[in-house]
């Protein structure tokens, strides 16, 4: 296993270039495999899930890792001759991705594990589906509330500079500017009543966080007593023993998703396909649920007692918990829009 330089904007300069230098475009290399993922935890990745499936396979894996964006756009730069074989991105930057042509749809066959996953996680398109998922709810201190608040009481002036609020660039953005529409508005997708009722909140909101590593902080020091948030983040401060809990949303609950690409191009599409099935088999499921806290997909993977200490009966079935897939068609559409007007009038 070798793993390449993490992406960074510099790098980006020089693809091109470094495209050009590979394999030609097309040619099939069925003993390597590239695999694009996220920076957080990559080494913990590759130790627990890539260097088991060499051993499985005889594939030797490359790992590329960085943020969405930059790996998106490394993506998009090198289309015509790809220098990754599996794409693994959160559900709205591969949906952007799917718009803009540079994955393909996998063959079920190729992939039967999708016959063992949640209905939630396969992509109706017939692109590759998420191999793990988190909740949109509240994150917030025991300590200052008796049960847990709900999305209203981000708007009680009694909370004024305790709140925090996800700015619409993270992966609880956009999903909380639906469950906004839908508390204040005619449906989720009322996303103008939603910007007016979070620009007339700002006095209330101590900060408009990016990462959410940053939002724990400001939580576990009592500066901010409740936020909108995924439940993956919850997870280590109450094993920890912290005063902090997350709760489903009154309303608006939306799954946000990890989805694992097939790119179009690949120099190994048998064996991206390959890794995607291996990403979905029950096994490597409860793996990557013991070592990242990934909730499973699978349906029979085995769920760790620290996810179900927080998430409760939606860590089984978080259809039947009333969760659901946010439209990412509408997100990506008017992401521009939104994320001008959300600096513009939110945030700025």
């Amino acid at each position: 296993m070798r793993r390449l330089a993490t992406t960074t904007a510099a790098t980006l300069l020089v693809l091109p270039l470094a495209g050009c230098a590979g394999s030609a475009a097309g040619e099939q290399n069925p003993k390597k495999l590239t695999v694009s993922t996220f920076g957080f935890g990559a080494d913990l990745f590759e130790k627990n899930i890539v260097k088991p499936f060499e051993k499985e396979t005889g594939i030797d894996v490359e790992v590329d890792s960085g943020d969405n964006a930059e790996r998106l756009t490394k993506l998009r730069i090198n289309r015509s001759n790809p220098t990754v074989d599996v794409a693994m991105l959160s559900d709205l930057f591969a949906q952007r991705g799917q718009e803009q042509g540079l994955f393909d749809k996998i063959d079920p066959s190729a992939v039967p594990n999708v016959d063992n996953i949640h209905d939630f996680a396969k992509n109706q398109d017939g692109y590759a589906p998420a191999y793990t998922y988190q909740l949109l709810g509240m994150l917030y201190r025991t300590d200052k509330f008796d049960k847990a608040p709900g999305i209203k009481d981000l708007w009680n002036a009694e909370h004024k500079g305790r709140i925090a609020v996800p700015d619409i660039s993270t992966s609880a953005g956009v999903p909380f500017l639906y469950a906004t529409a839908a508390t204040y508005g005619s449906g989720p997708e009322d996303t103008d009543t939603a910007f007016k009722k979070l620009a007339a909140n700002s006095p209330n909101v101590l900060k408009y966080f990016s990462r959410s590593t940053e939002l724990v902080s400001l939580l576990d020091r009592g500066e901010v007593e409740m936020a909108p948030a995924l439940d993956l983040f919850a997870i280590d401060p109450v094993e920890a023993g912290k005063p902090i809990a997350w709760a489903p949303l009154d309303k608006g609950r939306y799954v946000v998703s990890n989805t694992a690409q097939l790119v179009k191009g690949a120099h190994n599409k048998a064996g991206a396909e390959k890794f995607i099935n291996y990403l979905l088999s029950a096994k490597v499921q409860e793996k990557a649920a013991a070592t990242f806290h990934d909730k499973p997909v699978n349906e029979d993977a085995k769920i760790p007692a620290e996810i179900t200490k927080v998430v409760g009966d939606a860590a089984t079935d978080p259809a039947a918990a009333g969760f659901t897939v946010p439209d990412l068609k509408l997100a990506v559409k008017n992401n521009d829009e939104w994320v001008d007007r959300f600096q513009r009038e939110v945030s700025g």
